[in-house]
């Protein structure tokens, strides 16, 4: 058990509450445990009908990521500690995504990184006004990782090859317009959603029952921001090479293409491609499983990667911002470079129970 994440059951609700604000609720491993452990109980347990996953109120952010510096200096040495999260981090999505019952997010303040891995994989999740959604590990030297390769291929067009390379960030209203959540109301109607859930009977048609609740207090969602470039977005990110993307970039020309451009230059150029052949085979993947073994094979070495400490250092440690990649140019990447990264790993093979 942790303090940081409360795990309660009571009257049909299972209920994960993330505790940890000093580090707004950012992921560990003793967190992934545990949460991974109630999921594993749950899924069997006939008193329990619906899991809702939360932060603590009045604490800022829903979950901004995982513990990166830990990761940082795990990869560094041996790389053991870091891999033993990825694994029970992994496994925790996968549990999140095979979950056999209603499973809703509150996704009400910063959600990135280890905090959509928590949100998007269940059956309902909601973004308020303060969501901020963004996959930013392209600018860390990581990758995309907690089910990227899954959730993002299978967003709309390209808009999930746009979110996982250039890091964008969705705000709001955004977040449901563009799908990762599935529903969007004001903060202020949060408190009200919480006490119609711990007030109902969820043991007869739980989904049914969930999706009443939340279309009585849901706001219409608007069309997202990113539609007013989604042409120029589906054509110049659909290219299955980094340097395909910014060619049509370049060769598009508009004010918006060059910012894209600008973005993706900033970005690991070994990431960006290692992200991009992940989304790529995640979109042809059929199991969930499969997927993030995938991303594990990524991960046991990206952590021990030149780019990722790099990334790490420049923008957490000395916050200079100004990382040296190697390579540093997209062009210097080879084949050989980012297939080493997908691997299998033979007895070190991501297991499932």
């Amino acid at each position: 058990m942790t303090e940081d994440v409360r795990i309660t059951a009571r009257k049909r609700l299972g209920r994960i509450t993330l505790t940890r604000p000093a580090a707004l609720h950012a992921l560990n491993a003793p967190m992934c445990e545990s949460i991974l452990s109630a999921l594993e109980r749950w899924a069997g347990d006939p008193t329990i009908h619906l899991v809702m996953i939360e932060h603590e109120e009045g604490t800022r952010g829903f979950c901004a990521g995982g513990d990166i510096r830990m990761l940082a200096e795990s990869g560094a040495g041996d790389a053991s500690e870091a891999r033993a999260f990825f694994n029970v981090e992994y496994r925790m999505n996968a549990a999140l995504e095979a979950f056999p019952k209603p499973v809703l997010a509150i996704m009400d303040g910063v959600t990135m990184g280890g905090g959509v891995g928590l949100s998007v994989h269940g059956s309902h999740s909601v973004a308020t006004e303060r969501t901020v959604f963004a996959m930013p590990e392209t600018g860390i030297g990581l990758f995309p990782d907690v089910g990227g390769g899954w959730f993002l291929p299978r967003l709309s067009g390209a808009l999930g090859t746009w979110l996982a390379l250039t890091g964008a960030r969705l705000k709001g209203a955004d977040v449901a317009a563009a799908r990762v959540a599935t529903h969007f109301m004001p903060s202020e109607l949060v408190p009200n959603l919480k006490k119609q859930i711990e007030g109902a009977d969820f043991s007869v048609d739980a989904a049914d029952l969930l999706n009443e609740i939340l279309r009585a207090v849901s706001h219409a969602v608007p069309a997202g921001s990113f539609e007013a470039h989604r042409e120029i977005l589906d054509r110049c990110f659909a290219p299955d090479t980094a340097e395909g993307i910014i060619a049509a970039l370049e060769a598009d020309g508009s004010d918006w293409a060059g910012e894209q451009v600008a973005v993706l230059r900033t970005k690991s150029p070994e990431t960006v491609k290692v992200a991009l052949r992940q989304l790529r085979e995640g979109g042809r993947l059929e199991r969930f499983e499969d997927n993030m073994r995938m991303e594990y094979r990524i991960g046991w070495r990206k952590v021990q990667s030149a780019d990722f400490l790099e990334g790490v250092r420049a923008v957490i440690v000395d916050k200079d911002n100004a990382p040296k990649w190697s390579p540093a140019r997209l062009e210097d990447v080879t084949e050989v470079d980012v297939a080493r990264y997908f691997e299998p790993l033979g007895a070190d093979e991501l297991q499932f129970d």
